[in-house]
């Protein structure tokens, strides 16, 4: 059991609505969720003290705001998943006695724990089962989760002891006077918390994949093995995840674009660099034109830069200093001295670009914007079909602006990022403001009067545009603070599109001027934008989000032309030409093939309109029509066909920009 003895006396808490109650000292997060109903103290997870998250049975003795977390909450979220991450390892350390343990962090999704097994001890996904079970086991004996605070001579003994060299290593980077471990049952691990008051709380169980993760992801170290999984407090959401994860697997972007044949990836090109396929790169082409459009309407000028640059340009902009490591290998050339980078940003460029000629304030807001090719080196292990690649284009701007034209940009660009979330279908999102971490700003450059009037511009125009906030401290860029919209996706997955940030520091470091009204010199306000994000991850998110199910504008192949026998093969591929001449994207099927066989084909690759043609349809100049998902609508002639789906095109781009 843990305990903690307090003298008597009363303290004041305070909650989010503003309402106060006493409490003796030493009260728990428990004691107050079951003074407010039985039914909260069922179902708390985790408290916030004072803007920390700590676990519900530990004691508070001063005065404080709190603030209770359910299932519903990240945060109780996160604790119920980081004391699962605990369970499983106590599973292991019984099932497999000589594993040692790295990390175990909760995830957005679940928690993963990496260990090694051992000498000879390969896990497979035929051990998954094994653990699920022991960890079921474990979990009904009601095992407390105890915080134990230490020293770190006291950590590194106990690690050491156990030839736990992980842990050690991790000791040693802390400070003395800020360790902790938790005890559940015979497992203890160096941990900060939070956890659950017990492991009973933990009902159902699936352990949902195995890989390779480089211990604290340096490719020079020894390669762990990394255990994914997901817990919750009832069977049914188990379940019903499950099901959710078989219609994830179905949308997945690699498999769905393999199968429309949008993009690949060849290890001859080298990890991390997608080839796009002739329809990727006219649903590409589509989406940058849609955004060409909305751009030149808000009055943005288009620029292209190279795909390297002068290593001391990067110097000047910091991004050397910050993402250095990160970045391909420095290019050397013939000429001594002289050295080259592979682009990690197109910011620096475009400050350039605006120091070629003098500027004056009648000339701001000025707005440059490229789809510009960018290259960074992520770690193999973190590649992921493209959401995660080493090369990506940006759906980049940069605008120049006077102080006083900085919010009214702004939210400029928040009216752009609205007019694509409504063209694909994305009604579900939050702005989430990223800020400065206030307790280590040695990550950031800049002033701090600089900080905090771009932190207010952005949470003015936030405000301004009732947009559903959350704020973020410690997620800003560290040049300046940011809006970033995080969207929901048809299956109630949460991705981060679209970013916008200001910075007063690029245009001072890159001493960018302009004369101002008072005939003297001043320094622009920058605004950095992606509304996209980078095409790669933007198209791998639209791809899950529609399952491949594109809007008719968008979609690369908009009909297919199937032929019923070879009887009908001149007059499809007339048919095909006809269409295609009518600015309607068609591909023609006259495999020799039954039409059965052609149809479901042509379904897996998500073509929305299916025109049959046999012999009838050739003498009568019709064609038989299907609709993707919906089956079929009957026979048309050829004209009527063009004006129909014309007509829906032209509804669908009337829609988007009209909003």
């Amino acid at each position: 059991m843990c305990f903690n003895v307090y003298i008597c006396s009363m303290i004041k808490i305070t909650f989010p609505d503003g309402n106060t109650k006493e409490f003796e000292a030493g009260v728990t997060g428990m004691d107050i969720a079951a003074s407010i109903s039985p039914k909260l103290a069922k179902e708390v997870l985790s408290i916030a003290v004072n803007g920390e998250t700590r676990d519900l049975m530990r004691p508070i003795d001063a005065d404080a705001a709190v603030k209770l977390y359910t299932w519903e909450d990240e945060e109780g979220r996160h604790a119920f998943w980081h004391s699962s991450a605990h369970l499983m390892a106590e599973a292991l350390q019984q099932l497999y006695p000589n594993t040692k343990f790295g990390i175990g962090p909760a995830v957005e999704n679940g928690f993963y724990y990496d260990v090694d097994p051992g000498e000879g001890v390969v896990l497979t996904d035929r051990d998954l089962e094994a653990i699920e079970k022991k960890m079921l086991e474990l979990a009904r004996e009601k095992q407390e989760f105890c915080r134990i605070d230490v020293s770190k001579r006291q950590a590194l003994e106990h690690f050491g002891s156990l030839n736990e060299n992980y842990k050690v290593e991790l000791i040693n980077d802390l400070e003395d006077g800020t360790i902790t471990y938790y005890r559940q049952g015979t497992f203890t691990d160096l941990c900060r918390g939070p956890h659950l008051p017990d492991t009973s709380y933990i009902k159902a169980i699936k352990l949902t994949a195995l890989a390779g993760a480089y211990w604290r992801g340096n490719e020079h170290n020894k390669m762990l093995t990394r255990i994914y999984g997901i817990t919750f407090p009832k069977q049914k959401q188990l379940e019903e995840w499950l099901v959710l994860m078989e219609e994830a697997r179905q949308r997945d972007h690699r498999k769905v674009g393999k199968e429309m044949e949008l993009f690949a990836f060849s290890q001859e090109v080298g990890a991390g660099l997608p080839l796009w396929l002739p329809k990727g790169a006219m649903l590409r082409d589509r989406l940058e034109a849609f955004l060409r459009r909305v751009q030149k309407q808000h009055g943005y000028q288009q620029v292209i830069t190279p795909h390297i640059g002068n290593v001391n340009l990067y110097k000047t902009s910091g991004h050397y200093e910050k993402y250095g490591k990160d970045s391909f290998q420095v290019i050397t050339t013939p000429q001594e001295g002289e050295e080259f980078m592979l682009k990690p940003m197109n910011c620096p460029h475009h400050c350039e670009i605006f120091k070629v000629k003098p500027r004056s304030y009648k000339d701001l807001p000025i707005r440059f914007a490229e789809f510009g090719t960018v290259y960074r080196y992520e770690q193999s292990g973190e590649l992921h079909g493209l959401t995660r690649v080493r090369g990506f284009t940006q759906d980049d701007a940069h605008l120049f602006c006077t102080p006083d034209q900085l919010k009214e940009e702004f939210t400029k660009v928040i009216d752009i990022i609205f007019i694509i979330f409504k063209a694909l279908n994305f009604t579900d999102f939050t702005a989430q403001i990223s800020l400065r971490d206030p307790n280590d700003r040695e990550k950031y450059i800049g002033t701090d009067e600089n900080w905090e009037k771009a932190e207010r511009a952005i949470i003015e125009a936030a405000a301004e545009k009732g947009l559903n906030t959350v704020v973020e401290l410690g997620e800003a860029a560290f040049y300046g603070p940011k809006l970033d919209f995080m969207v929901k996706d048809a299956i109630g997955r949460k991705w981060q599109l679209g970013t916008i940030q200001v910075d007063y520091n690029l245009p001072e470091r890159f001493q960018l001027e302009y004369t101002g009204a008072d005939n003297q010199k001043h320094r622009p306000v920058m605004i950095h934008r992606a509304p996209f994000g980078s095409m790669e991850r933007f198209v791998a998110v639209l791809i899950e989000h529609t399952g491949g199910k594109f809007p008719l504008w968008l979609t690369p192949d908009q009909a297919v032309v199937l032929t019923v026998s070879e009887k009908s093969n001149e007059y499809a591929r007339k048919l095909s030409d006809l269409l295609n001449n009518s600015d309607i994207r068609t591909v023609l099927d006259d495999r020799n093939e039954k039409i059965g066989r052609k149809i479901r084909d042509n379904e897996l690759k998500k073509i929305p309109y299916l025109l049959v043609v046999g012999e009838k349809e050739a003498e009568e100049n019709r064609v038989s029509v299907r609709r993707q998902g919906q089956g079929d609508m009957g026979s048309m002639t050829v004209e009527e066909f063009v004006s129909y789906i014309h007509k829906e095109v032209d509804a669908q781009l009337a829609s988007i920009h009209n909003y």
